[in-house]
């Protein structure tokens, strides 16, 4: 079944392996460093005192806890009030029941 004119495998020498191993090794770490070595730290690793105001909230969870139920209340208390959104095309911001009670009065004369 073998071929008898097929030439014998050469035996692959240990400094070739190890030539290639190290190379490869070199090759990996300067990649890391280049680019691990670039980049700036996540907000979530800095200290709280490093961070500017507007990534402060990210630093800890208890801040942004603090952060998230502010948005909450902020919003909530947005949906339930009237506000001009664009007052030169008359566009309105008016509470969610109100709008809903628009929509049904609307949908029911049709």
């Amino acid at each position: 079944m073998s071929d008898p004119a097929a030439p014998a495998p050469r035996p692959v020498s240990t400094l070739a392996v190890a030539a290639i191993f190290i190379l490869l090794s070199v090759f990996g770490v300067l990649a890391h460093k280049v680019y691990l070595g670039s980049r700036p730290a996540a907000p979530q690793n800095e200290q709280p005192d490093n961070l500017g105001k507007d990534l402060a909230w990210r630093a800890t969870p208890e801040a942004r806890r603090a952060y998230l139920a502010g948005l909450r209340k902020a919003q909530a208390k947005q949906a339930q009030s009237y506000a001009w959104v664009d007052q030169k095309k008359g566009i309105v911001q008016i509470p969610i029941d109100r709008a809903m009670d628009l929509i049904v009065k609307e949908e029911a004369s049709r």
